[in-house]
């Protein structure tokens, strides 16, 4: 059988004409030459052996030194010459019949060519369409042309108030074509935006080196600069006749960010001057973050290859049995609570056993963003430097959550209550999930709260408010709403008091408590009144249970397992998940209960068992919400029918957890029916196949633990957010002997 050969895509413009043929320019004219979408690319450039060069490279299908006979019949004309050298090529362009022609360029500021194209171009300024590929390379020159150049990078695109849609549309598509993440961005914006991210770097790193180089012992400084020296150092031997250029062409926003930089600059000189640990402090933990803080929010965008974006992929080889003694990470929901009751407290709180997760750690990067002076984490370890209950500042932007609700509707209630403005968004996955639920309460209270379509994030929270305490009865059990109107109450004039219909985790109030704030609780009724104030303390974080889940089915699925599970957190509020695989048969011992920091905390050993399907106690769903999806692969391996009713908040997680466990279930050859607010499992044979984690790292792991009792591997996709919860999972998966890796590493 002979293959079809490989269709090629119909050309959308006839002509490009590229001028300036050094790395971008040439770049471009290579990448669309081999895209198939132009009939013709020509070159033009001064340069005589570049243009014979970008003929030969096949470049370009032909090079031109004259520009008006270049761009007769171009529809699209690229302007890649020194930003300088741009104010006349465009008056050249502009005497010229361009007829229909879309002229852009790749000038990395735009005020000034925009301002050149205004005074020379009239009529065919709705065809201009600025932009900027945020692209480059240590080579230069038509030789370093690479049509892979601009893929999984930024281009920004600038359009004016005159620019045509249709122009913009197309200049978008090409750069697209490239693979390519193009944004759109005022001209204004951009050249601010640069100025902080690009220029002020490159200037800072050429006065350093020229400051140190004028010294009379500069040959004794270079002779000892190590490794961050050189790193920081290393733009400032990029073409000085470039940098001349920009600074010149953006001198007005370079300065604008220079002010503010050498205001921050003069604050850091004060502290030293000072003695001042705490600012000096406060600098050096916030910018250690910020950069993998700001790098992970980026890489959820433009710099992971959307082919491939989230599909990390597990495989799980089957059968085995699980032994040994392990302690899994600190529990999710007192992580992110002490750092938020830490924050707000008056003093240092030390934490020890602190959850590591992208969850926990975007809570503690949100009150690093609102002026918190935080250490840590190391190994687990924290130390909140709190500010006390009306000591928050607004933060510079928006807070971004990534994937965590708890982190969103918790914080909720806390801004309710500042004085200023703040908004709250998170990745694609969070931006689906309801906030109406803590919103319309919050309203109530007197809170401006602001969300997205359908109630959706981003949320956007007015500060100044002067809210009223409120008499809530949950419509549904959620710990997450609770703790959101507890935390508003401590800003809210009168006794805040919520009611619940069924019995959530009690952190919240517990840990008020701990930090010596007065909460009643009276069955399921908790109430709080504003006025006092939260006293630094120490809190150690006993394991996740959620975390422990796996291992608890894990160990109670698989023949002849023995493990052992320490200092895990059994709050009465959260142990659902024991007493539920205890109804179906399961063997769990707790051993050597003690309580922590106000928390009880016990050993768990588990021991495999014979699993019997049963119908599960209402009143036990909402002490086991987060640890369904893995009790269905306890239900899949029991014998008889397991029933789940009163379960719907499992819609409206980070997924679909009833669908989605139910599809990956069937597709392993488990006979079991969704149903609106839960699920019917019949026990029976697993088989292997490939099943889908949706982005939600319960998923993920629950299939992972399936593999236990699976007759073939089981390949799940999409397990990036693992992270999030379980950073260390399949470590200790390994540890216990369950089979599972990243493919690659299997």
């Amino acid at each position: 059988m002979v293959n079809a050969p490989t269709p090629q895509p119909t050309p959308i413009i006839n002509r490009l004409v590229v001028v300036g043929l050094g790395l971008i320019g040439g770049s471009f004219a290579k990448g669309l030459r081999e895209s198939g979408l132009c009939r013709e690319v020509v070159g033009v450039d001064l340069d005589a052996p570049s243009r014979k060069q970008a003929v030969a490279l096949g470049v370009v299908d032909r090079c031109e030194e004259d520009l008006a006979s270049a761009c007769i019949g171009a529809d699209v004309i690229q302007l890649a010459v020194p930003i300088l050298a741009m104010e006349k090529l465009l008056a050249v362009l502009a005497g010229l019949d361009l007829g229909n022609a879309i002229v852009t360029d790749v000038g990395s500021a735009k005020c000034n060519v925009v301002r050149a194209a205004r005074e020379v171009f009239s009529s065919n300024l709705p065809r201009f369409v600025p932009g900027h590929p945020i692209a480059g390379s240590e080579q230069s020159g038509v030789e370093a042309s690479n049509a892979a150049l601009f893929r999984r990078h930024k281009v920004i695109l600038t359009p004016l108030a005159e620019t045509d849609p249709a122009a913009l549309a197309m200049v978008d598509r090409l750069w697209r074509a490239l693979g390519a993440d193009v944004e759109h961005m005022t001209v204004e914006r951009h050249d601010e935006v640069l100025a902080a991210t690009s220029h002020l770097p490159h200037l800072l790193a050429f006065g350093l080196v020229d400051s140190l180089a004028k010294r009379n012992e500069n040959l004794e400084i270079f002779r000892y600069a190590a490794g961050g020296f050189r790193d920081f150092t290393r733009i400032a031997g990029s073409d000085p006749i470039m940098w001349h250029d920009i600074f010149l062409a953006n001198r007005e926003a370079v300065l604008r960010t220079l002010d503010t930089f050498r205001s921050d600059l003069d604050a850091l000189r004060d502290a030293v001057d000072a003695g001042d640990g705490h600012q000096l402090l406060g600098v050096f933990t916030r910018a250690r973050v910020a950069r993998e803080h700001f790098s992970k929010i980026l890489a959820r965008r433009a710099y992971v290859d959307a082919m491939n974006a989230n599909d990390l992929i597990f495989l799980a080889q089957p059968g085995g049995r699980v032994s040994g003694r392990i302690r899994v990470p600190g529990d999710k929901s007192i992580s992110h609570r002490s750092i938020m009751l830490g924050s707000l407290a008056e003093g240092t709180t030390e934490v020890e056993g602190f959850l590591e997760g992208e969850d926990a750690l975007a809570t503690l990067q949100a009150f690093r963003d609102m002026g918190v002076v935080i250490e840590g984490p190391n190994h687990g370890k924290v130390t909140i430097h709190g500010v006390g209950l009306h000591g928050l500042k607004a933060p510079p932007g928006p807070i971004y959550v990534g994937n965590s609700g708890t982190s969103m509707r918790l914080l909720s209630g806390l801004l309710a209550g500042q004085p200023f403005d703040v908004t709250m968004t998170g990745d694609a996955s969070l931006s689906k999930r309801p906030m109406g639920r803590v919103a319309n309460p919050l309203r109530e209270m007197g809170a401006v709260v602001e969300t997205g379509a359908d109630g959706r994030p981003p949320l956007t929270i007015r500060g100044g408010q002067k809210l009223k305490a409120l008499n809530y009865t949950l419509p549904m059990a959620s710990a997450q709403v609770k703790s959101c109107l507890l935390l508003a109450g401590l800003y809210a004039e009168g006794v805040t008091t919520v009611t619940e219909p069924a019995p959530t985790r009690d952190h919240t109030e517990r840990m008020l408590r701990g930090f010596g704030y007065a909460v009643e609780s009276n069955g399921p009724v908790a109430s709080l009144q504003a006025g006092g104030k939260l006293t630094a303390t120490r809190i150690e974080v006993p394991a996740d249970i959620s975390s422990a889940a796996f291992f608890l089915v894990a160990a109670s699925i698989a023949e002849g397992s023995d493990l052992l599970l320490e200092h895990v957190g059994i709050n009465p509020t959260r142990t659902g998940v024991i007493d539920i695989l205890r109804l179906m048969g399961g063997d769990i011992t707790l051993e050597n209960q003690r309580e922590v920091g106000g928390e009880p905390v016990a050993d768990l050993r588990v021991r495999g068992a014979k699993l019997k399907g049963i119908e599960i106690p209402e009143e036990l769903v909402p002490l086991a919400i987060d640890e369904f999806p893995v009790l269905f692969v306890a239900a899949a391996c029991a014998e008889g029918r397991t029933i789940l009713r009163g379960a719907e908040e499992l819609r409206v997680k980070e997924s679909d957890r009833i669908q989605v466990m139910a599809d990956g279930l069937v597709t392993l050859g488990v006979k079991c029916e969704p149903t609106p607010d839960g699920i019917i499992i019949d026990g029976g044979p697993i088989g292997g196949g490939e099943v889908h984690g949706h982005g939600d790292h319960r998923i993920a792991m629950a299939f992972s633990i399936a593999s236990l009792r699976a007759t073939a591997p089981v390949r799940i996709h999409d397990c990036a957010n693992v992270a999030t919860s379980f950073p260390n999972f399949l470590a200790l998966c390994a540890e216990v002997g369950i089979r599972v890796a990243e493919e690659a590493k299997s």
